[in-house]
């Protein structure tokens, strides 16, 4: 499977949106939670670009 910008833009909807589901509808107070989203975009954000500078150098060096 060949990861470009769509389909990794859409599992990352797709998984933003599971764990924020399940943030929703877990049983801690309203203003937790819309606490912990934010927090847990910008981690997941992150995350995402770091792994995509790896896969980068990686692959620089592999050629």
């Amino acid at each position: 499977m060949e990861f470009n910008t769509t389909v990794t833009g859409a599992a990352f909807v797709v998984l933003f949106a599971i764990l924020a589901g399940g943030t929703l509808t877990s049983g801690m107070p309203t203003s937790i939670t819309m606490m912990i989203l934010p927090g847990l975009l910008v981690f997941m954000l992150l995350t995402l670009y770091v792994g995509v500078k790896h896969g980068e150098y990686r692959a620089s060096v592999s050629n």
